[in-house]
């Protein structure tokens, strides 16, 4: 592509954000506020939208969210079971889960997806669920959750059950230098997410794809 392609394409990137922004709920807009005001960074709201789509598009009813203050993304993957199933959130931040679970018990009323909100790191956590009692699992956060994770997701899935793996590119770490794009950029996250990338394409188990959606999604699908 030439440089007005891709110009055009962060445009692009703007409009649907911007489209997304401001299609979000009150209640979506508060949550997003509560945690950046406690610190807490949120991942774009087109990212947070596709993530609901998904659970549609697959059919999804149990759901596991692992993330590290990733709370619109939680609450999105909770509208896209559109009042049905269950959701697990898994957070070994405090504040994270702790907002987490002020929105769950705010929605208790008003639907009847199971929710359950983990303040625990997810290495502790998911060894002890049952096994093959999941159709998608999304991760995000900080760098330790990915590779633990992916090692539970044969175990934990369904079959042709789903793992999303956000900011698989590493652009969400303020430190970065150009995340994973760019090499001279050996922080924790980037290192990471290539050693993940590598890991999971090269796994026969699954089939997955590398997408540009938020700061990169990698999505895999057990074979």
């Amino acid at each position: 592509m030439d440089r007005k392609q891709y110009t055009n394409l962060t445009q692009a990137w703007r409009y649907v954000e911007d489209h997304a922004l401001a299609a979000q709920s009150q209640e979506m807009r508060d949550a997003r506020s509560s945690a950046e005001e406690s610190g807490l960074p949120q991942a774009c709201a087109s990212q947070a939208v596709f993530l609901s789509m998904l659970v549609r598009i697959t059919r999804a009813r149990s759901v596991i969210a692992v993330g590290t203050g990733s709370v619109v993304d939680t609450l999105e993957l909770a509208n896209g079971l559109d009042g049905e199933g269950q959701l697990t959130a898994v957070d070994s931040s405090t504040q994270g889960i702790a907002l987490v679970r002020r929105a769950f018990d705010r929605a208790q009323d008003t639907t009847s997806t199971k929710l359950r909100a983990v303040n625990a790191p997810a290495r502790v956590f998911l060894p002890r669920l049952n096994g093959a009692n999941y159709d998608l699992i999304v991760v995000s956060g900080d760098a330790g959750n990915y590779a633990t994770t992916f090692e539970q997701a044969p175990r934990l899935l369904r079959g042709h059950g789903a793992i999303v793996f956000t900011d698989v590119l590493a652009f969400e770490d303020s430190v970065i230098h150009g995340g994973v794009p760019d090499p001279a950029d050996r922080g924790e996250k980037a290192t990471a997410m290539r050693a993940l990338i590598d890991a999971v394409e090269s796994d026969d188990r699954f089939s997955s794809t590398l997408t540009a959606i938020g700061t990169g999604l990698l999505v895999a699908v057990m074979n």
